[in-house]
């Protein structure tokens, strides 16, 4: 379904692009290179401004900045093109074209994973986190999740039969499991209907594991479940993620690793994704989309998947 949604979306922008040329072509009589150049530019500039105006939206709620992730303006100029980069290669090339199944290394190293990706988004998200893994000789597979707008608690039976079928497909009795944005609560959804006996670690990268107040714009049950509301008091979280966090305890959070950036574009605030007792790991001037994508934060999930102790293998 998302493929199918981003190659309509890509359609559409063709069809645009082609539309605008004709009109200065016809109407201004400029030479067709020069009105398809402009009309294609024009498209990316369109892109561009959404991107920026999730930085714009996610300020009105940002969590208090650390003094040391303080960026000045061409730090944030490449910031924000790297979101922007990030989310056209994502929605233009990997989510409609490049979406996968498994991919397993002749001589695999450490456990196998499971990559969840999070809302609106498919398996082809995760294009360029498989290539580090793949070259670190991990074994993993990707799920998509569908339908897009449903209850986070439909995944879990998704995620519940991935697991499945690694295990016995690999024969180990665990994996790891890294989850982006949505994904990191789609997996606590499963460890509440399903146990963590099979988890050896979960990942998370960007997850809004306390709300995100962008998800007020979303469409679909999911969004509403992942919303974080400002009070005088402090934000409040959804009805759904308290019930989520009065069900875990510390023994589920020493499971997780929580990857986040500071300047997250999407979770607002940033802090949102730090989980008490679990390992948080933060970054910053790395946008929301970007995180999968980036070398540094691609390096430190390869390290927490190989860093998992207690290997276990089934004799079956």
């Amino acid at each position: 379904m998302v493929a199918r949604i981003c190659k309509f979306i890509l359609l559409v922008q063709f069809i645009a692009i082609i539309a605008i040329a004709g009109c200065l072509a016809g109407i201004l009589h400029w030479s067709w290179p020069a009105a398809l150049l402009f009309a294609f530019c024009f498209a990316l500039a369109v892109r561009f401004v959404i991107a920026a105006n999730n930085f714009r939206l996610a300020a009105r709620t940002r969590s208090k900045l650390p003094e040391r992730y303080r960026i000045g303006p061409l730090a944030f100029c490449r910031l924000l093109l790297g979101e922007y980069r990030a989310t056209m290669l994502s929605s233009s090339w990997s989510m409609p074209f490049r979406r996968f199944w498994r991919r397993m290394p002749v001589q695999p190293r450490g456990l196998p994973v499971l990559l969840v990706h999070g809302y609106g988004c498919n398996s082809g998200y995760w294009h360029g986190m498989s290539k580090a893994l793949f070259n670190a000789h991990i074994a993993h597979q990707a799920i998509d999740m569908e339908p897009i707008v449903c209850s986070i608690d439909e995944y879990a039976a998704l995620i519940h039969d991935a697991i499945e079928a690694l295990c016995r497909d690999t024969g180990h009795t665990q994996v790891v499991v890294v989850g982006h944005s949505m994904g990191g609560l789609a997996v606590r959804a499963y460890m509440r209907a399903h146990g963590q006996r099979r988890i050896a670690r979960a990942v998370t990268l960007g997850t809004p594991h306390h709300g995100t107040a962008l998800a007020h714009f979303g469409i679909g049950l999911n969004t509403q479940q992942m919303c974080w509301t400002a009070a005088e008091q402090g934000g409040v979280a959804s009805d759904w993620l308290r019930q989520l966090a009065a069900g875990e305890g510390e023994r589920i959070y020493r499971l997780f690793v929580s990857i986040y950036s500071h300047h997250d574009n999407i979770i607002s605030p940033q802090t949102s994704s730090r989980l008490e007792g679990a390992v948080n790991i933060e970054f910053h001037a790395i946008g929301h989309v970007a995180l999968a994508l980036d070398p540094r934060v691609q390096a430190t999930v390869v390290r927490e998947i190989l860093a998992v102790p207690g290997l276990q293998q089934s004799t079956a």
